[in-house]
């Protein structure tokens, strides 16, 4: 099986577009895949009490009592690799990984990021798109390489900025479309995924 764990953050609106899809396809008989924990770095995220209906193995891994990024990110791996995982899915994690993090997932670690990159990585996104004149943007999935927002693009949902927009509206507008690219672009990475057995 194709273990899928999802980190998250706060309340975890991508992990739950994934999980809905996940079951609604069947990914398991059609992938072999199955979305098997999700993590967070906060015990008050609101997303591990969705997991926690569906079944899914919920933890948290407090990155508080750790006195380096290397240290928590190493404590994270240990329990994501619990999970053998196939797939590490950022879903509103909201923390810089380090490079030996980004290096022991390299392949099977992808992102969603609220602009069309390469434009605008980073944060502040829609004010930045706004401040340029932009008629357009939107979300990109994408894998994660040691540079921020620079890893291969899997897939891309183009949405329109409006007369008299706000970050904050447009925000609302993307969001709407990466509860439908994510778990399309999981979906067809599936696929090209290795099994891994837990050691």
């Amino acid at each position: 099986m194709k273990n899928i764990v999802i980190l998250i953050s706060g309340g975890g609106s991508n992990m739950a577009a994934i999980v809905r899809a996940a079951q609604r396809d069947d990914w398991r008989q059609r992938h072999g895949a199955v979305v098997r924990a999700v993590i967070s770095n906060r015990a008050d995220a609101r997303g591990l009490a969705f997991a926690r209906e569906q079944g899914i193995a919920a933890e948290v891994v407090d990155h508080k009592p750790f006195a380096t990024r290397e240290a928590f990110d190493d404590a994270l791996a240990a329990t994501i690799d619990r999970h053998a995982p196939a797939l590490v899915v950022l879903a509103g994690f909201m923390r810089i990984l380090t490079p030996g993090f980004v290096a022991r997932y390299a392949g099977r670690l992808v992102n969603i990021h609220p602009s069309l990159l390469p434009a605008f990585p980073g944060l502040h996104t829609h004010q930045r798109a706004l401040e340029a004149g932009c008629r357009f943007t939107g979300a990109t999935v994408h894998q994660v390489t040691a540079e921020l927002d620079h890893g291969p693009i899997l897939d891309q949902a183009v949405v329109p900025i409006l007369a008299g927009d706000t970050p904050e509206a447009i925000a609302a507008r993307v969001l709407t479309q990466e509860h439908i690219v994510y778990p399309r672009a999981i979906a067809q990475l599936l696929p090209r995924l290795q099994e891994v057995h837990a050691s």
